[in-house]
């Protein structure tokens, strides 16, 4: 498999000081702690970035912590290109900007309305960038002042660490609609090439005897539109090789049934898929990896809410949190693992050591992992996938992540209101 190239730009290490309070006393000139400091980082093409900014009151000497990733972008060759290409009435090249402004806190949950910019930071997009080269672009302090004159009254320096580090991705496609069983391909670019083929299942009436501890248990009779309208369970992936073999799964271990009172998943009692690998201890046993929960979130446009551990090698609870984000219930959107962009995980992510231990190999520790981009409900969705080429040192190991990207898809529709009839039919599935 043949990765294709991309760039982690990476903005860290930020903090703020009056350089010239520093060098008279602990205290800052500035009144830190009345105001918040955050900075929005801009680069050509990408959505603006904003985040806070720590205001250093400690001696001069003092700098933030240079493993603290603030900011990063993501770019392939059609990004620098379209980055270094000049443009009709604007500069010939583009540039990274990051911009500080001060705002007082008020009596809006500690939020104004005003902002004041403090100053700005901007570096040059460079040939270099797409040299696919480790490149160290600053690290230091720096003088953002807006006007320099005025110095002596606001002197503001702006500390930062901005690195560009190779990162390449495998690129993978699901040819079809996750339930019509496709086959799996990798995108070079204009070439497609065959890599797994991914069957998809459900029993909801007979018992299965699955090698992970029989999750499957008979259900009641009933005809299938009965049994839908009270709950969504015994949904099954298998990722299979070019050879035949079973390489990956994901099977439904928690059905996807109404809340107690509306027609919906609710997060007090989510679905659950397990994400399995083959066990090398013996034929047709499977070792957990990870379990992925879904649920559906009520507000101005539904959204649908995965939630994905990392399992204990030979466990089935517990685990570690990798990755909890939104999809947008009707357009779709990205489940991704990445510990530079996750938010909302309640703990510090980790990074794998082989298949299913994110391990922070090469230039860039902890970072990108994958992400797979889903449509919405009712959509026509064809899963597209991205892998960190250091975290794929066999087939198997991507195979795991089809499996997860397979169970992010069907969550999906496990999770559309009770009350709306599913858009397969049934001359168009066999299951």
């Amino acid at each position: 498999m043949d990765p294709k190239a991309f760039v982690r730009l990476s903005i860290g290490s930020l903090g703020l000081r009056d350089p010239i309070a520093a060098s008279r006393s602990s205290k800052t000139e500035i009144d830190a702690p009345s105001s918040s400091w955050m900075c929005e980082i801009r680069l050509r093409g990408f959505p603006v970035q904003t985040t806070s900014i720590p205001f250093i009151t400690s001696p001069e000497s003092a700098t933030p912590d240079p493993q603290n990733i603030a900011s990063c972008f993501y770019l392939e060759e059609s990004n620098l290109k379209a980055l270094l290409a000049p443009r009709r009435f604007h500069t010939s090249m583009a540039y990274l900007d990051v911009s500080v402004f001060k705002s007082r806190q008020g009596f809006h949950c500690g939020i104004s309305s005003k902002k004041q910019q403090i100053g700005t930071f901007k570096l040059k997009v460079s040939r270099e960038w797409g040299e696919g080269k480790p490149v160290l672009l600053h690290s230091g302090w720096v003088d953002i002042s807006k006007n320099k004159q005025e110095s002596a009254k606001l002197a503001v320096e702006l500390h930062l660490i901005v690195k560009l580090d190779p990162d390449p991705r495998y690129v993978f496609q699901f040819e079809d609609e996750t339930t019509l069983s496709p086959q799996i391909v990798q995108l070079q670019g204009s070439i497609k090439q065959p890599i797994f083929s991914c069957k998809f299942s459900r029993d909801r009436r007979a018992p299965l005897l699955d090698p992970v501890n029989n999750y499957w248990k008979s259900s009641s009779g009933g005809s299938d539109q009965e049994i839908e309208r009270r709950e969504r369970k015994g949904w099954k992936v298998m990722i299979h090789d070019l050879s035949g073999s079973a390489v990956a799964a994901a099977f439904m271990t928690t059905p996807f049934v109404p809340s107690t009172g509306c027609d919906r998943v609710a997060r007090s009692n989510p679905g659950a898929w397990l994400i399995v690998r083959p066990d090398a201890c013996g034929p047709e046993s499977w070792q957990p990896w990870g379990k992925l929960e879904a649920w559906r979130e009520r507000g101005l446009r539904d959204s649908i809410c995965c939630r994905f551990h990392l399992l204990p090698e030979g466990g089935q609870d517990g685990g570690l949190l990798v990755s909890e984000m939104l999809i947008s219930a009707d357009k779709g959107g990205e489940f991704f693992i990445d510990t530079d962009r996750q938010t909302l995980a309640a703990t510090p992510l980790p990074s794998p050591q082989s298949s299913g231990d994110f391990a922070s190999v090469g230039p860039v520790v902890g970072g990108f992992v994958m992400n797979c981009r889903v449509q919405g409900e009712g959509k026509h969705s064809k899963p597209l996938v991205q892998l960190a080429m250091r975290h794929v040192t066999c087939v198997e190991d991507a195979a795991i992540f089809m499996a997860l990207a397979a169970a992010v898809d069907l969550s999906i529709e496990a999770c559309r209101p009770f009350s709306r009839k599913s858009r397969w039919g049934t001359n168009r599935h066999s299951f």
